[in-house]
């Protein structure tokens, strides 16, 4: 698991990296700074669970906020929209299907940080 951990201290690390170009760089910034925080405790097997289940709570009802952009996305004949750099300008839904999947993405590894964190 150090190396996993290890692995998505990098991702998240450069998931915030990239967010400095976007229109909202501070609050993608801290989201994903703080879970590549979380990230590089998990190395040391230090779950710190509230502050786990805190993060979980705000991502999962700031994902929320996406759902209408997501829906709509999911309606599209072309789905490749969302690999597209024009498409997030031209679509408003395709950075909000964007965000909500790195949102996703930080819940899964969320859920699995306080599952790890009963074991300890």
């Amino acid at each position: 698991m150090r190396i996993v951990n290890f692995v998505l201290a990098i991702i998240f690390l450069l998931f915030a990296f990239v967010q400095v170009n976007d229109p909202d760089p501070i609050i993608w910034i801290l989201i994903y700074g703080a879970m590549a925080v979380l990230s590089i405790m998990a190395i040391f097997e230090f779950y710190p669970r509230k502050f786990i289940i805190g993060l979980l709570v705000l991502y999962t009802a700031y994902s929320i906020v996406y759902i209408p952009g997501v829906m709509e996305w999911l309606k599209q004949d072309n789905k490749a929209l969302l690999f597209d750099d024009v498409a997030k300008m031209q679509y408003p839904y395709v950075e909000e299907a964007r965000e909500f999947l790195g949102l996703l993405i930080c819940i899964i590894v969320l859920v699995v940080f306080v599952i790890r964190s009963r074991r300890k």
